[in-house]
């Protein structure tokens, strides 16, 4: 079991290097109808059911490399302006880490006529006093922030981290709500009870009545990988669906 502040605490000089972020790749994809992507590298959790490969979890220092945040954009609008796509996103493991990059690339963005996903794990958004109103200013911000689990059992299950970080990921989206940042919840359910995901319903309404409304349902997508991780750490599957014929409506 582990801390996931200390976790990144411990990670932030594989993640950064001043304003400069370590990516493993830049890329067109389908989901959101269409967008442009940078994976970064490095993250606070270590999810069993991750789509991320085995060396860019465990060893995150030997992938990619840093780029800048000018080069960063300039490489998303590159992809962006080919593919026709209007929006951009920071995805693959956790773009929180290396604040000075992130806000940095929205001023960016904020410049330009794209619109922008930040996809999240809320750990740090919902541990750091000030992150989530440093992101108020950024318009055409849109953040994802993605559940692990329904509830702290869950979270401790699916990421190994300490059971009572699950309520960082809920605090991030209060914090988010106050700060009047645009978000949304995604919950991993292929492992929940439904028991579970009506407790977290009512946990989501104490915060704003609208989150559960907006709440986007994540399945398990079966990546090789992912399954052979998923046996070795015991965990029975649930819902999942293979990589070539993910549903419409999760896409």
């Amino acid at each position: 079991m582990y801390d996931p502040i200390k976790r990144t605490r411990s990670l932030e000089k594989i993640a950064y290097q001043g304003r400069d972020r370590r990516y493993y790749r830049f890329r067109g994809a389908k989901w959101y109808g269409g967008i442009a992507t940078g994976d970064v590298a490095v993250c606070n959790l270590r999810c069993v059911f991750c789509w991320a490969g085995d060396s860019i979890m465990d060893r995150p220092q030997d992938v990619g490399k840093y780029h800048s945040p000018v080069d960063a954009f300039s490489r998303l609008d590159k992809i962006a302006s080919k593919g026709g796509y209007s929006q951009l996103r920071l995805s693959g493991q956790e773009p929180t880490i290396g604040r000075e990059h992130l806000l940095e690339l929205l001023g960016l963005v904020e410049k330009s006529p794209y619109r922008f996903i930040l996809e999240t794990n809320g750990i740090l958004l919902g541990s750091e006093p000030d992150y989530a109103s440093a992101l108020s200013g950024f318009r055409k911000l849109h953040v994802r922030v993605s559940l692990k689990g329904t509830c702290e059992e869950e979270f401790n299950s699916m990421t190994g981290a300490e059971p009572e970080s699950f309520k960082l990921q809920l605090a991030a989206l209060s914090k988010l709500k106050d700060a009047k940042v645009s978000c949304h919840p995604a919950v991993m359910v292929s492992f929940s009870t439904k028991e579970n995901f009506a407790a977290l319903s009512d946990r989501l309404d104490e915060i704003d009545r609208s989150l559960f409304q907006q709440l986007e349902i994540e399945e398990l997508i079966a990546y090789p990988h992912v399954m052979k991780r998923l046996e070795t750490a015991g965990f029975t599957t649930g819902t999942s669906h293979p990589p070539h014929d993910v549903p419409n409506d999760l896409v």
